[in-house]
């Protein structure tokens, strides 16, 4: 299973409120391959399941941003959220 630590401390870095990653980028920053379901939009999504244990998205809130995969699949969208919208996620 990936590393999404450093996909967390990676964001965590970032100063910009949004940056774009491809999936190539996102790959070598866990240093290995995401899964299959990566290239699905509701994969990245806050508002899915948010019950469920999903470490992707966990790491992205835990840095500050949520995450939308781009249209095209060929990448993700992290935009950095407020401290008052993302206390509801923890």
């Amino acid at each position: 299973m990936p590393d999404y630590d450093l996909l967390r401390a990676y964001l965590a870095t970032q100063t910009k409120d949004e940056i774009v990653l491809t999936m190539d980028a996102i790959e070598e920053i866990i240093d290995d391959a995401l899964p299959r379901a990566s290239h699905r939009a509701s994969w990245w999504e806050t508002d899915r399941a948010p019950d469920e244990h999903m470490p992707q998205r966990e790491a992205c809130i835990e840095a500050g941003f949520v995450a939308t995969r781009l249209p095209d699949g060929s990448g993700v969208k992290f935009h950095r959220k407020t401290a008052k919208f993302l206390r509801k996620w923890k």
